[in-house]
């Protein structure tokens, strides 16, 4: 038994200590968290503008209000997002990387194939977050949209102001969990070339040549989501109570 234990640390001490490799582990950690947290951010704005923008024309009930300008332009932008959406969910996330690196950026400095990584993780992202912030949003009631415009605020104001912020309560812990299958989708960009944490583990792996490099970043990835979930606990309770005090 002190053999196998044994085996397991020698195994382990050379596929991370030795000759520093886990210096390899450290630099594909920091691309990957860099590559989730510039995804997440783009994700979130993409789809906060396009599920205000399903949301708005789902209001648009009255045909005076349709044929304004105004209107004409939420139903484009309706539209856009539905596509949007059909779109990015039908289609495979790799792909979706490889087309925009390959295709869209091919002439972009190598510098930049981080961001141009993050910023494909944020575009699928977005299609994901706008359907969770469009159910956040038809979840209020629509008693507080009208309570919102009797005390003279536009539609603009009562959204910012008023249904926003309730939506977020009921979002925020579907949201955490897109966050953290975005920070596992990220273990793709190895394909374009990229030392994300997945492949650092892969190529300690190529020299070591056994498996215990890519459990080690398994294992690294299963500790950023178990720390990730706490934070959704914590923030959860506390929402929670603010709730019960009110």
């Amino acid at each position: 038994m002190m053999n196998f234990f044994y085996g397991i640390w020698d195994s382990f001490y050379y596929a991370f200590f030795e000759a520093q490799r886990w210096k390899f582990y450290l630099g594909g950690l920091k691309n990957t968290l860099f590559m989730s947290v510039v995804a997440c951010i783009i994700g979130v704005v993409i789809g906060l503008v396009l599920a205000i923008l399903k949301v708005s024309a789902n209001s648009l009930s009255k045909p005076r209000g349709r044929r304004t300008l105004g209107g004409w332009l939420i139903r484009v932008g309706s539209g856009f997002a539905d596509l949007y959406t059909t779109v990015i969910r039908g289609t495979p996330l790799l792909v979706q990387l490889l087309i925009l690196y390959y295709g869209v950026f091919k002439t972009a400095p190598k510098e930049y194939a981080m961001w141009v990584a993050g910023l494909s993780f944020g575009i699928n992202s977005g299609a994901y977050v706008c359907e969770i912030i469009r159910a956040g949003i038809q979840s209020i009631d629509r008693g507080q949209t009208e309570a919102g415009r009797s005390l003279g605020l536009n539609a603009r104001q009562t959204m910012q102001l008023v249904v926003l912020p309730q939506a977020v309560k009921n979002i925020l812990p579907t949201i955490f969990n897109e966050f953290i299958t975005l920070l596992k989708e990220t273990s793709v960009a190895g394909y374009i070339a990229l030392t994300d944490l997945t492949r650092a583990g892969d190529v300690v792996r190529s020299r070591v040549w056994t498996i215990t490099p890519l459990v080690i970043s398994g294992l690294i990835y299963l500790i950023l989501v178990i720390l990730l979930t706490k934070v959704q606990g914590v923030l959860e309770r506390r929402l929670g109570a603010s709730d019960r005090r009110l």
